[in-house]
């Protein structure tokens, strides 16, 4: 999820910039800096864990 929402977020940067805009003193390299710190915490795990946890996702269910 981290990993969509950090898509998003380069895409309005990449936006920003090529218009040379700004929106309310932001600009596209600080959204790609938050961007990056979104892939950092997805690459790190945050916001990946599962409810139950015996269960592990696909893998968990080819083995029964």
């Amino acid at each position: 999820m981290l990993a969509v929402v950090a898509a998003i977020v380069f895409g309005i940067g990449f936006l920003l910039d090529l218009l040379g805009t700004r929106i309310a003193g932001i600009s596209g390299m600080t959204f790609a800096l938050l961007g990056l710190t979104l892939l950092a915490l997805h690459q790190a795990g945050v916001g990946t864990a599962s409810i139950r946890s015996g269960y592990s996702g696909w893998r968990g269910r080819a083995r029964r």
